[in-house]
């Protein structure tokens, strides 16, 4: 049997792209994973993490150390390659805001959001996807989280939903260079999973921020997580589609329309004609604006 390390480059890379094109794009391990062992040993990280940082941030009374007390073992600097150690939630919110806040443009936040390391779903992800398109038309796209076309593409709507969005963007004049596009999290979730809470947490400021750095003056968010992710948390697309919306955004409420995203559309075509009421509506207010 021939075996992986054996296939030449060429042949590995054909093999990978016949995996691709049919469908797999989450490897398994050869032996089974005790996932709750991992989380286990996470945790013991991130708890401690927070003793040594009170340890670093306690006053010390003296260097030398007391009578009958050893004295501190050496520090040693930590491996090449080795992971950081995780945040705990409420930190790594508390980083990943203060690290989108002092990004003055798009540029400034790709290399934050890059550095940023706190959030498991970029461990997983192969690539970051950040607001793609013309940034400073007015005008903004918030789509779904990122699936495996997004992922592997590294743009927001790709694929057959991509294309889909071009059509629908057509149909009302407007072109993907003539919006910034931008997908409600930065990375996929592996699986197509739904992210957690704290994931959700994390990943909040980065797309609030893009959206300040846009400073668009009208938003379309499309599908039911974009839509509760930034508008109402209770909302369901079914219900507030078609209905104008403020999307609170820094110190800014910003006309939002909510609608059915391609991916609904692909799933259940006779959709399209709700989506193209609202797409017509959108159209109107960006004319009434003065835009597109």
């Amino acid at each position: 049997m021939i075996q992986l390390q054996d296939l030449p480059p060429d042949a590995l890379a054909a093999l990978l792209h016949f995996y691709a094109d049919a469908g797999v794009d989450v490897l398994m391990e050869d032996e089974p994973v005790d996932r709750f062992a991992e989380f286990a040993a996470e945790r013991q990280a991130r708890g401690m993490a927070m003793q040594a940082q009170r340890a670093a941030a306690a006053p010390q009374a003296t260097g030398q150390p007391q009578r009958g007390e050893r004295g501190a073992a050496p520090q040693r600097p930590a491996p090449a390659g080795a992971q950081p150690i995780p945040l705990p939630d409420q930190e790594a919110v508390a980083e990943a805001r203060r690290v989108a806040a002092a990004a003055m443009t798009l540029e400034d936040l790709r290399g934050a959001i890059d550095a940023f390391d706190h959030c498991g779903l970029k461990r997983g992800a192969r690539s970051t996807i950040l607001a793609g398109g013309e940034c400073h038309t007015g005008i903004m796209v918030v789509g779904a989280i990122p699936g495996s076309d997004e992922d592997a593409g590294g743009t927001a709507f790709a694929g057959r939903s991509g294309a889909l969005f071009d059509r629908m963007l057509s149909s009302i004049g407007l072109t993907r260079e003539k919006v910034a596009a931008v997908t409600a999290l930065p990375w996929r979730p592996p699986g197509n999973r739904q992210p957690t809470q704290a994931e959700m947490d994390i990943c909040r400021p980065f797309v609030e921020r893009q959206i300040a750095l846009c400073n668009p003056r009208i938003v379309l968010v499309l599908g039911n997580f974009a839509a509760r992710y930034l508008i109402d948390p209770n909302a369901s697309i079914q219900l507030i589609r078609g209905e104008w919306k403020r999307l609170q955004v820094e110190d800014r409420a910003i006309p939002a329309l909510p609608s059915l995203h391609p991916d609904d559309l692909l799933r259940a075509p006779a959709s399209k004609r709700l989506a193209w009421q609202d797409l017509l509506a959108f159209r109107q207010k960006l004319d009434e604006l003065g835009l597109g």
